[in-house]
């Protein structure tokens, strides 16, 4: 367990109640070893904590630290806040993301779905907001803006939901679904109104008149459809489309709307009369979101063609194209129209000048997912393969980033460390594995002959050879130290694969639910255990090799290895597991799940002993330390962080992003940083105040 023994050095009036804090917590102060640090401006006095939970009231909520992030996957839908202070966003990442304007900083995250979300909108007076999932999730969630909590969840869709809208009144909720239906909501009760049910396929995208009384629906079936809101009946069907319809608005006048369509095109539709007005063509691919300025003479529009155009809606004619996306998903104008959000495929938001063409601004982080982690026989050090084709070493002593290893061309899938912690090794998405000196952070070697992405790497319990395994169930054992080839063994139909801790056997699982056993010399199979019928996502040996345990959905197993005996089964995870690993004494089990939480088990009982909760993206790895008391987790958002494993306490999250800065921050708020990475660290407190404030060095001791 780590006791944090921090000196603040503090700086043109830096808060000092943050040292008192850890003083009256029995921090003990003691000079600190030398860092890169900096002295910036000052923290408000209201600051207080430095843990980034969502669950409080607003009342309670004096001050918040946090590494600002940003998306790690795909952005879906924008919007601005009434008064155009805040945007607001949804992603592939599970997150709902609000951004202070102004200053481009990243305000809060709203987590509580377990799919992609695909739609946000604001509430007409900005206090709440909503969410619509796909995939798996199927709600809508409200949320309370200023504190970030979760006022409601509405279920009743059979599918994923893709589009929501409040009416103009915020007393309800209008749903499209690609369960090909239409849902009316009461915010209030929570109660679904109505069904609108007429598409003969999937509903992309909703939207209210600006009276309240009708709604407008854009599907895959190439049709628009406009509904009576009171009777649920259908008005109209505008047909002209030759493809998806992806995106609908009505004009803030209500007489027209808008589509944006699969077919390249936008068209102009008279709401009286269901005629179409006009085409607008210049995008050279799929426009996914269409908007009209609040004066309603202009029309923005974004496509796959990774520009946002701007047109003339009396003329028709294309006014500007703002260029420097890549796809385009989602547009929005701000309440006085002088600003256009675009949400983006490349994770990020752009601010424009609509009068200017100008880009303003770039919302968004600045990390790379984390695919694996583990740390170093001795526990010192921690290292983590990067969607950003590197790994990272971090010194846990002094919260520094020691190297970022270059060579891999690709995403680093595996890393792992011989015996004697001298030479680490990582597998890639680039078919190579490499071996690295851990001292000096040089590449020794490069191993070519796999002909498909590295998922598996291990060290034999002596360190003289070495396994790894691809994709496509090719497993190669190799002498270290020559880099020679020494066995090519073929296991068909893999999905996910583990050696055994002295590297004579491996356990393969497939999208069946199937585990097999195999002599890794002989390459014979030695047995096989059938499973429950899933994709087996991740799997474990325990330290004696007598135990396997795997993950098939949101399920873990364990199995006696030895006869083939299921021992246990257990569940608690909302979504995948991702990642499962045994501590070194054999009884505890961690797992970390694509719901974004990290759950402890006990082996023999099954019995669940710790959730731990902070991450924003799906867990890809989780590593017991040597000593069994820290728990190392690496993420699609971007961080490593260390747990401590008796309590599950959160004790640092590192922070590598891709400019080559870093950050290791503490829950308390100290952190470690090189000389701008500190830049990317936020303070949100209720008087809105965001940016970096003070910068303090802190050192761990255990």
């Amino acid at each position: 367990m780590f006791n944090w023994m921090i000196k603040a050095l503090l700086v043109a009036m830096c808060f000092v109640g943050m040292v008192d804090g850890a003083m009256a917590a029995g921090k003990k102060a003691k000079p600190v070893a030398a860092a890169t640090v900096a002295a910036t401006k000052t923290i408000p006095a209201s600051v207080a904590t430095a843990t980034d939970t969502n669950d409080k009231p607003a009342e309670e909520e004096k001050a918040k630290i946090f590494v600002q992030l940003g998306h790690t996957m795909n952005l879906h839908s924008v919007a601005f806040s009434p008064d155009g202070r805040t945007v607001v966003s949804g992603a592939a990442d599970k997150q709902i993301k609000l951004w202070d304007v102004a200053s481009g900083r990243e305000l809060r995250t709203l987590s509580g779905h377990f799919s992609g979300v695909s739609s946000v909108a604001f509430s007409p007076d900005g206090r709440t907001a909503i969410s619509g999932s796909a995939s798996y999730d199927y709600t809508i969630k409200l949320w309370d803006v200023a504190s970030g909590r979760e006022l409601r969840t509405f279920s009743g869709h059979l599918r994923g939901v893709s589009s929501v809208a409040f009416s103009p009144d915020g007393h309800t909720i209008v749903s499209g679904s690609t369960d090909k239906t239409i849902k009316l909501w009461d915010i209030a009760t929570g109660e679904e109104r109505s069904t609108l049910a007429g598409h003969s396929d999937e509903v992309m995208s909703v939207a209210f008149s600006p009276d309240g009384r009708t709604v407008v629906s854009g599907s895959t079936d190439k049709t628009i459809k406009l509904w009576d809101v009171a009777s649920g009946q259908e008005l109209r069907t505008l047909n002209g489309h030759s493809d998806a319809v992806r995106s609908v608005a009505f004009s803030p006048d209500g007489h027209t709307v808008v589509s944006g369509c699969a077919d390249n095109t936008i068209k102009l539709w008279d709401v009286a009369t269901g005629r179409e007005v006009r085409t607008l063509s210049g995008h050279g691919n799929v426009v996914a979101s269409v908007a009209f300025s609040p004066d309603g003479r202009s029309l923005a529009s974004g496509s796959w063609d990774e520009t946002v155009k701007l047109w003339d809606v009396a003329s028709g004619r294309e006014l500007r194209t703002l260029s420097g996306h890549s796809w385009v998903v989602s547009v929005a104008f701000s309440p006085d129209g002088r600003t256009v959000v675009s949400g983006n495929d490349d994770y990020t938001l752009k601010l424009w000048n609509v009068a200017t063409g100008q880009e303003l601004r770039t919302l968004g982080g600045q990390t790379k997912a984390v695919h694996s982690v583990i740390f170093s026989p001795d526990g010192h050090t921690v290292v983590s393969g990067n969607n950003d084709h590197t790994l990272k070493l971090w010194d846990i002593a002094s919260g520094r980033k020691l190297f970022t290893l270059n060579g891999h061309t690709q995403m680093v899938s595996v890393v792992t460390i011989s015996p004697d912690g001298r030479t680490l090794a990582s597998g890639s998405w680039d078919h190579t594995v490499k071996l690295w000196d851990v001292v000096s952070g040089r590449e020794l070697r490069t191993l070519y002959g796999h002909p498909s992405r590295i998922i598996s790497i291990e060290f034999s319990s002596d360190g003289r050879t070495f396994n790894s395994c691809d994709s496509e169930g090719t497993v190669k054992v190799w002498d270290v130290a020559s880099g020679n080839e020494l066995r090519t063994l073929k296991v068909p139909g893999i999905r996910s694969v583990v050696f055994s801790p002295d590297g004579s056997s491996l356990v393969s699982g497939n999208m069946e639910g199937v585990l097999k056993l195999w002599d890794i010399a002989s390459g014979q199979e030695l047995r096989t255990l059938n499973g429950h019928g899933f994709n087996v996502d991740s799997a474990a040996f325990s330290p004696d090799g007598k135990i396997v345990a795997f993950s098939e959905g949101t399920t873990i197993y364990t199995w006696d290895v030895t006869d083939g005996r299921e021992l246990r089964t257990v569940g608690g995870h909302s979504s995948n597991v991702g990642s499962v690993a045994f501590s070194p004494d054999g009884r505890t089990l961690v797992s970390g799940g694509w719901d974004n939480e990290i759950k402890l088990w006990n082996v023999a009982s099954g019995q669940e002993l710790h959730t731990l909760s902070g991450h924003q993206g799906d867990l890809n790895s989780v590593r017991f330390s040597q000593n069994g008391k820290l728990i190392i987790s690496g993420s699609k958002d971007g961080t490593v962080r260390l747990w401590d494993a008796a309590t599950g306490n959160h004790e640092l999250t590192m922070v590598s992003f891709k400019d080559g800065e870093w950050i290791a921050i503490t829950p308390e708020g100290y952190y470690n940083s090189s000389e701008k990475g500190g830049d990317w660290m936020n303070v949100r407190s209720e008087e809105r105040r965001v940016g970096k404030e003070c910068r303090s060095r802190w050192s761990p001791y255990h």
